[in-house]
């Protein structure tokens, strides 16, 4: 299909089938909590849009709930949003944009369907957004891009093209074109629904085909607006027609240049990720990927959250629906575990803010209370022997000890560190020799989160002291006898991790390169995917 249009009509779909399940993904900075907002709004599901930067007597965003978030205005945890819109169900995913939490943004990526990247028109490309697009890639997950902030003074559309065409790789067609920028900002082209907007929304003109909008007289007359259609003229000579196989394939991204701060394109955006963004796609698995199709109840634990509400010290895993119709009341099976679970609450999911699900398909995401039942990486099904794959645990690149300020809260420091590890907020290891806690985390920012967290959810103080490490790997053999005796050597060394697998820690890297090379059959792993 090359055309701009629809993919399908809401009204003839399976129930899975109406489901968009998506993530936004950017550097920070780059306005995409506003633009989740605002795609709350413009879907109809809230009545005014929170912001970012808000002073005290504004409205809080809906996503950004943990209190370090608000004070910080950043997103340090993925938030869930499920809202309706002209017939189909959209699950969005806000994820954080702050590079020390990749880690829970790469397995929220798991979860989608779709992305929608977000750049700011001034900066371009960044580097968390570039990390971010890799892992898409990976996955072959299909982008809208969103170049925001046009209303402020930015680099030239055509050049942000040319950027995101030859930095990502992708192909390029714009579907959202900008008249002017800054304080010469007069409005957009909707190639797709063929109208000239104005900065506030109101129809300037409407359009045939482009030939007929290049001709216009009225639109031509004011310099800006010309020198615009001008360029955007050699936009859609220079670069291809939007083809959805392609797009879908994870090659080529819309682009779609708005504000989320003024509302400026961001229905244009829902209206693409509703026509163009796929349906539930098959889920990687071992032995075979899980068919969104298939009759039977199936799906995968991608984030658990702690302590959401704190009157009921609660534990919340996030399920992506894989296929099936799930039920409230349904038993399902831990494949991990091999135990059935009664999934008696179960809920959706509008940032803070829940409510039951009684019933769920395939692309949903689900939210179960439990008490450390379930974990990241778990998969559930009716009773099917199936392991979704692709969900890993990442070497940290800082290491630091535990300290505990009072000695009589030791089992509630193992409790926290094991909710907040379960949540993928940190890696835990325990020392082989001595009982010593050790995290690891990406970025000192997860530090400073895991502190607060434990003084503020189990009223446990703690400080973290360096170490003698500064990597840590997991390790394997194919020879039991080879991983044992490497063990035992280097006990000193050695930790375990949450789940009792054996994690070898070194002083530097030319350390780790040393043991590698001292020990041809031990192999050192970087990632591991989780159990």
């Amino acid at each position: 299909m090359n055309a701009l249009t629809p993919a399908a009509e809401a009204t003839k779909l399976l129930p899975y089938q109406s489901r968009r399940t998506f993530a936004i993904i950017s550097h920070p900075d780059a306005g995409k909590t506003t633009l989740t907002e605002r795609l709350l709004s413009s879907s109809g599901a809230i009545q005014q849009a929170g912001q970012v930067r808000h002073r005290a007597n504004q409205r809080a965003t809906r996503s950004d709930w943990m209190a370090m978030e608000r004070q910080r205005g950043i997103s340090i945890t993925s938030s869930v949003m499920t809202f309706e819109h002209e017939g189909l169900t959209f699950n969005l995913l806000d994820t954080p944009g702050h590079s020390d939490f990749s880690e829970d943004t790469y397995r929220t990526l798991t979860a989608v369907d779709a992305a929608v990247m977000v750049i700011d028109v001034a900066k371009g490309i960044e580097a968390q957004t570039l990390k971010l697009f890799e892992v898409c890639r990976l996955r072959d997950i299909p982008i809208v891009t969103f170049a925001n902030k046009v209303d402020r003074e930015g680099k030239d559309p055509l050049e942000i093209l040319d950027e995101i065409a030859d930095t990502l790789a992708l192909d390029v067609t714009p579907v959202v074109w900008p008249l002017g920028s800054g304080v010469d900002f007069k409005g957009i082209v909707d190639l797709v629904g063929k109208q000239v907007l104005s900065p506030m929304g109101e129809v300037m003109a409407t359009f045939a085909d482009t030939d007929a909008l290049f001709a216009d007289a009225a639109l031509k007359a004011d310099p800006v607006i010309n020198t615009a259609l001008e360029n955007l003229d050699l936009a859609l000579d220079g670069y291809p027609a939007f083809d959805l196989e392609i797009y879908r394939a994870g090659h080529l991204t819309p682009v779609i240049f708005g504000s989320a701060l003024k509302s400026i394109a961001v229905p244009q955006l829902l209206r693409s990720l509703g026509d163009w963004a796929p349906e539930p796609r098959p889920q990687p698995a071992e032995p075979a990927p899980i068919d969104p199709g298939s009759g039977k109840v199936s799906g995968f634990v991608f984030k658990v959250q702690a302590n959401m509400d704190q009157n009921h010290r609660d534990r919340i895993a996030f399920v992506r629906l894989s296929s099936g119709t799930f039920k409230r009341g349904m038993k399902l099976r831990n494949v991990r575990t091999g135990k059935d679970l009664a999934v008696s609450n179960p809920m959706f999911f509008f940032g803070h803010d829940r409510e039951l699900a009684e019933e769920a398909v395939a692309g949903d995401i689900v939210g179960i209370p439990n008490h450390g039942a379930l974990s990241v990486g778990d998969t559930l099904t009716e009773g099917a022997s199936i392991k979704v794959t692709g969900i890993p645990n990442f070497a940290p690149e800082i290491i630091r000890r535990v300290r505990l300020s009072d000695p009589m809260k030791a089992k509630q420091l193992a409790k926290a560190l094991s909710d907040l590890a379960e949540e993928g907020v940190a890696q835990v290891f325990r020392r082989m020799v001595g009982a010593d806690y050790i995290v690891g985390v990406v970025g000192q920012l997860q530090l400073e989160v895991l502190q607060s967290r434990i003084q503020i959810e189990y009223n446990v103080p703690i400080g973290f002291e360096s170490i003698n490490f500064e990597l840590a790997r997991w390790i394997s053999s194919e020879d039991k006898k080879d991983l044992d005796a490497f063990i035992s050597k280097n006990k000193l060394e050695m930790a375990e991790d949450k789940y009792g697998d054996p994690v070898y820690l070194a002083q530097s890297s030319w350390w780790l390169d040393r043991a590698g090379r001292d020990n041809p059959k031990i192999v050192f792993h970087a990632t591991k995917e989780r159990h």
